[in-house]
């Protein structure tokens, strides 16, 4: 059965509309399951009785099931989610400094084929629909009200390519962002790609307020042919290209994400290439630390060259952040856990 979380506000308000009932059903029902966060419909007092039994009809609330959880000793959750065709997905909850952030999967698995991601272990099944996306969101935020704790920033950078999954994805964004309900600034709100050229062109003249984040990690097309096999359909120069009219357009900073490898493409020569690729732009670099996945055969840089390639950066203009680990001592790269799971090595 569909999850209501698949409707966003004006899709409501057309469905009320449809069920014979007044316009403003629709943001009393959005408020239900967004700021008030129920998890039933029984629980709406301010519906109408006849109005909830045909809610209930037609929907489910929530889309997802925890499996299991890690809990890193950063504080860090990971969480394996079951959807209603017994699919799984991770999320990942972070604490920061600035407050409690959330990594949400857009797909089943990805066909991205990043050499060193976890991610392409299992292959793409399906897109997420923006329900199951907000599943994972909703889900966590309920938790956190216990707590007394806000997510206060989304990325959508788990498992899958975003771009690939562009509607639901933006629907997502659309719903997390409405005033009425979470409320969650759209510029706290980070989509990542790794450089499907025609949307991001899209994304550019739609003007929309969310960061966008760009996997990158390689500052020359060789060894982004290498690394990211993207690159053979988008090469760097036109993804540049692209780069460059979405920052002349919308007058927004751009985050190039970096994973460092151990000998790969962490080199003082390295640094200088990537300061050369965006110096000048509108941007900045997020160096990562690789978490690592024995299935690639990758190794993490380790500190003192991750700190040396910052500095290169920097005295060459270019301003970068050099991200502190998460969740090392647990799965954390992006789909680690459900391909474990998958495959049947743990059991839950």
């Amino acid at each position: 059965m569909q999850t209501i979380y698949d409707l966003t506000l004006h899709q409501l308000e057309e469905l009320v509309l449809e069920l014979g009932q007044k316009k403003y059903r629709a943001k009393q029902l959005f408020t239900w399951l967004y700021r008030k966060r129920v998890l039933s419909f029984e629980e709406m007092t301010d519906l109408p009785t006849s109005f909830i039994e045909e809610l209930k009809s037609h929907f489910i609330i929530m889309p997802v099931k925890e499996v299991m959880r890690q809990v890193s000793k950063d504080g860090t959750r990971k969480y394996l989610f079951s959807l209603e065709d017994g699919s799984s997905i991770e999320t990942v909850l972070m604490h920061f400094n600035f407050g409690e952030s959330l990594c949400v999967t857009s797909q089943l698995g990805c066909n991205m084929g990043c050499t060193f991601c976890a991610s392409g272990l299992l292959k793409k099944q399906r897109d997420l629909s923006q329900g199951e996306i907000l599943g994972q969101l909703m889900y966590v935020q309920k938790e956190l009200d216990s707590e007394n704790l806000r997510i206060s920033n989304i990325v959508v950078m788990g498992t899958g390519e975003p771009f690939d999954n562009y509607d639901h994805v933006l629907g997502f964004c659309k719903t997390a962002n409405q005033d009425i309900g979470l409320g969650i600034g759209a510029r706290h709100i980070t989509i990542s790609t790794c450089g499907i050229v025609p949307k991001i062109r899209e994304f550019s003249k739609s003007h929309y307020q969310y960061n966008l984040a760009i996997s990158l990690h390689a500052p020359n097309q060789e060894l982004r042919d290498k690394l990211m096999p993207i690159n053979h359909r988008y090469p760097l120069s036109e993804l540049m290209d692209s780069l460059k009219e979405y920052s002349e357009s919308n007058h927004r900073r751009i985050t190039f994400e970096y994973i460092l490898l151990h000998g790969v493409n962490d080199s003082d020569q390295h640094a200088i290439e990537l300061a050369h690729l965006i110096r000048g732009m509108n941007a900045y670099v997020n160096l990562i630390p690789y978490n690592k996945v024995d299935e690639k055969g990758y190794e993490s840089t380790d500190d003192k060259t991750a700190l040396h390639f910052y500095d290169v950066l920097m005295k060459h203009g270019v301003k970068a952040t050099l991200r502190q680990k998460h969740g090392d001592d647990i799965d954390a790269a992006c789909g680690q856990l459900r391909a474990k799971h998958e495959k049947g090595r743990i059991r839950v």
